[in-house]
């Protein structure tokens, strides 16, 4: 299959449904908010933050009062209907607010509502979801992020508003948000200082409540100039590259889905700690330690995907989130296809197969029961709706996947959708049933396990060979066509099969004697294989210690080396979460054993050095850690800044930061 049409090669360029598709549940009627106006002053030297927000929503017929979530550190001074009336609210222990009417609500009227508040938010107080910070404000870079509730929400990324926002900021600070941003207007702030104004109105329903401010240095842009990346001073010698390498990815989105809901985009740098990425109308922004490095490359298309896919079309409920979520995570493969080629995609499509089963124990049309923020969410909503887009482009053709995803963004532009209308835009634009498809991957879980059986036999008259067999697996609703490839000591032979229920038989003639069958060689569909699950304990294993279990983490990773003991990836992890444990001699030996493996991937040969010189530093080895520091620079792989860390460890001995 070829790669998708339609985008532009660049030189420059080097994170649901609520039932069954046919039978789902009505909605329960819930709050709706249309639209805010935004009245918010901050101040970096307190981290404080004043706002005064008017709120326009319809409540749920027959409903006595009505909950926001607003984010626990701030604390409200009053609220207040359109008559002037005043109103109690009272507080969740999550910061939510719910609030009676001062008189009942009307059916299917507009009410307008007016809250008053302030509170300090250093990013280390409590937010609204634990461990995860979501709002700072703070220098050289303040985020207010629309999930840490600054402002009162509902509905996350399922309710659709307007906002209308006037930010005052210190003297010097730039603010980026979504609507047309004018210059700024002098201000004098509460604290008596000079400060500037910014104003934006984003008018068109959506997810507008991110604001981001910062000292940030002179844009850079590339092309037509409609794509502008800001980034601090001590980042600004990558802004040439992002800004080329932000260009390329917009345009090539622009060629694949149609001209995205605004022409304007700003590419902005957030401070490490927060979210891996950003994103709102007419916005994305990616960490500090992301923007130089090339894995930036990929995290940022994924965020500018989301003017698409998760901007113009949201979810309908989070039941449908893998929608948005996902084509999001393939926007950034297909870019990768785009630019490297069909090889490059297929090795990308392992890491996400990965994370597709890493926690598929409900169906993604359950998967709303489960927190936005979870790493089960996110594996499930990201990995797993990234491989049904991927199946369902291998199940259709590239001509009636990429119709099917114009088709989408047309027909629910400035709305959201379910995961029932997807498949009727896929079904009208393949003229195939896809109802089994679709609930085969949305409303089961697992993946089926390939296997075959095979005899050759040589034909007569000088004709070749045929290949007779059946391929099994452990599924036995599973229905989809899958490749088979026969590799022969000529040319290779390669049939598409439809596979049905347990056992589907095949039968294939070569020229050439057969020397080896392989089932799916692309890695269209979702399967299980001994290499997916070692990758699937390593991804678990990760996503454990960076929450701070570090018990669990081993016991994936245990599980992954009785996979593959070799593993130089899976012992190199090992290590590092016995040096976090300060096991220093339990982590040399790690190490040790990544630097022995099999050498996949290849970085973990340069940074087990670079950890194994941080060791013997720590215990007072300093020749030793010089020595492996040594060894680290003489690879010449720089993945993610190796050989210039290695030379910092040449220089000056590690010491931990006292944070540990």
């Amino acid at each position: 299959m070829a790669p998708l049409a339609g985008g532009l090669a660049c030189l420059a360029c080097a994170l649901i449904m609520a039932a069954p598709l046919a039978a789902q549940r009505p909605e329960r009627p819930s709050l709706a908010v249309s639209g805010y106006v935004i009245d918010a002053e901050i101040d970096t030297a307190t981290h404080h933050l004043t706002a005064k927000v008017l709120v326009s929503f319809t409540a749920p017929d027959h409903a006595e009062a009505v909950s926001f979530g607003l984010h626990p550190a701030l604390k409200v001074s009053k609220i207040s209907d359109e008559a002037g009336a005043m109103l109690t609210g009272q507080r969740s222990a999550d910061g939510g607010i719910g609030i009676a009417p001062a008189t009942p609500f009307v059916h299917g009227q507009a009410v307008h509502w007016s809250f008053e508040y302030e509170g300090v938010i250093t990013g280390n107080d409590d937010g609204p979801v634990d461990g995860i910070k979501l709002a700072a404000i703070q220098e050289p870079i303040t985020y207010l992020l629309y999930a840490s509730r600054w402002f009162p929400t509902t509905g996350y990324m399922t309710n659709r508003f307007t906002a209308e926002m006037h930010i005052r900021v210190p003297q010097g600070m730039q603010v980026f948000s979504s609507g047309s941003q004018g210059e700024a207007k002098p201000v004098i702030l509460a604290n008596g200082k000079p400060g500037d104004e910014y104003d934006f109105n984003w008018e068109k329903p959506g997810f507008p409540g991110t604001v981001i401010a910062g000292r940030y240095v002179a844009p850079v842009s590339s092309g037509p100039g409609n794509v502008k990346v800001y980034l601090t001073a001590s980042h600004q010698q990558s802004s040439s590259d992002l800004a080329q390498t932000a260009a390329c990815e917009y345009d090539f989105f622009t060629a694949s889905f149609g001209a995205a809901e605004s022409s304007r985009l700003n590419v902005v740098e957030l401070p490490d700690g927060t979210l891996t990425s950003v994103w709102a109308p007419e916005l994305a922004a990616i960490p500090s330690s992301r923007v130089g490095d090339k894995s930036g490359i990929r995290l940022l298309a994924s965020t500018i995907a989301r003017q698409w896919w998760g901007s113009e079309v949201s979810p309908r409920t989070l039941n449908d989130a893998w929608i948005t979520n996902g084509m999001a995570r393939y926007s950034e493969l297909l870019f990768v296809e785009n630019q490297s080629g069909k090889t490059a995609l297929q090795t990308a499509i392992q890491d996400v197969a990965a994370g597709a089963l890493a926690y598929d124990t409900i169906p993604l049309s359950s998967a709303g029961r489960i927190a936005p923020f979870s790493p089960e969410f996110q594996s499930m909503t990201l990995e797993k709706g990234a491989m049904i887009f991927h199946m369902l482009r291998w199940e259709i053709g590239d001509k009636a996947f990429l119709a099917t995803l114009k088709g989408a963004l047309s027909q629910y532009a400035g709305s959201s959708m379910r995961a029932a209308d997807l498949e009727k835009v896929a079904e009208a634009q393949s003229q195939q049933p896809l109802t089994a498809f679709f609930a085969q991957w949305l409303d089961g879980t697992g993946a089926p396990q390939f296997t075959n059986k095979y005899a050759i036999y040589r034909l007569g008259n000088n004709k070749g060979f045929r290949v007779i067999g059946e391929i099994e697996q452990d599924l036995d609703l599973f229905r989809m066509p899958v490749e088979l490839s026969v590799e022969t000591e000529g040319k290779t032979e390669t049939k598409k099969i439809e596979v049905v229920g347990a056992s589907t038989p095949f039968s294939v003639d070569t020229f050439g004697r057969p020397r080896r069958i392989i089932i799916d060689p692309q890695g269209w569909v979702l399967k299980s294989t001994p290499e997916l699950q070692l990758r699937v304990h390593i991804l678990k294993g990760q996503q454990l210690a960076a929450q701070g279990d570090l018990p669990g983490a081993l016991a994936e990773y245990q599980k992954a080396l009785e996979i593959n003991s070799q593993s130089s990836l899976v012992n190199f992890r090992i290590g590092e979460v016995l040096f976090t444990q300060r096991n220093y001699q339990a982590s040399v030996n790690a190490y040790r054993d990544a630097l022995s493996g099999d050498g996949e991937p290849r970085w973990t040969e340069v940074w087990s050095h670079i950890a194994l010189g941080k060791i013997f530093d720590l215990t007072g080895q300093r020749d030793r850690a010089v020595n492996e520091y040594r060894l680290a620079a003489q690879t010449n792989d720089n993945s993610q800044g190796a050989v210039n860390e290695a030379r910092q460890g040449l220089q000056k001995p590690y010491t931990r930061p006292e944070s540990e």
